[in-house]
């Protein structure tokens, strides 16, 4: 099951997301539900709806995890089980890293991973810009760190040739492509908790380190 815009929303109230992460989270949405439907026009076999899915809840345990007790995109694919959303597990648990790297097959999950990799805090910035952000926020005294992040964003610069291959733009113009997008998220104001708890955010402690 793929949850509604709506319902990723009051998951986000639910966990308590912060203000700041939730603006994140509504930009790389708005990224990856874009690609999606540009590849989608173009004949790819891709669902707007998880892309767009995958973007809002890809940091739906960030919160918890912000002390480094556990690591939030292993316990976001948890919260994900927990709420039947099974199809959105492998995009939130490998937002940070593909497990599998890149091999040349672009799907939601890639296009998550991607999207988030162009969204430092709530800007869209080049994937240079945000590797060193994260490099100077997470790794700044941590050389061999440094060394896994600059790996992981060669691969992103792999997968973003890959993706806009295919696209009538290229990378430096998805900014104004978004300005002009008549795409939007319809539940944007939608931020009611309901009943939508799940015993994930007690077993956080148990779950590792943090990681960026």
């Amino acid at each position: 099951m793929i949850p509604s815009e709506a319902e990723c929303l009051r998951l986000m109230a639910h966990y308590r997301m912060p203000d700041h992460i939730r603006e994140h989270s509504l930009l790389v949405a708005r990224v990856s539900g874009l690609l999606t439907r540009l590849l989608v026009e173009r004949g790819r076999d891709l669902r707007v709806d998880l892309a767009v899915a995958g973007g809002l809840l890809h940091d739906i345990a960030k919160a918890m995890c912000l002390d480094g007790g556990c690591r939030h995109a292993e316990l976001g694919r948890v919260i994900c089980r927990e709420h039947g959303f099974t199809e959105l597990e492998p995009l939130v648990a490998e937002h940070v890293v593909l497990r599998q790297g890149f091999n040349g097959h672009c799907g939601e999950r890639e296009l998550v991973f991607y999207a988030d990799k162009r969204v430092q805090h709530s800007q869209l910035v080049s994937l240079a810009e945000r590797r060193d952000d994260i490099i100077q926020r997470y790794a700044a005294n941590d050389p061999p760190r440094q060394e896994l992040i600059r790996q992981n964003f060669l691969l992103c610069q792999r997968l973003e040739a890959h993706i806009f291959a295919e696209l009538p733009l290229a990378a430096d113009d998805l900014g104004a492509w978004l300005a002009n997008e008549d795409y939007s998220l319809s539940a944007l104001n939608v931020m009611s908790s309901d009943s939508l708890g799940g015993p994930a955010a007690t077993r956080a402690a148990n779950l590792g380190s943090s990681e960026s």
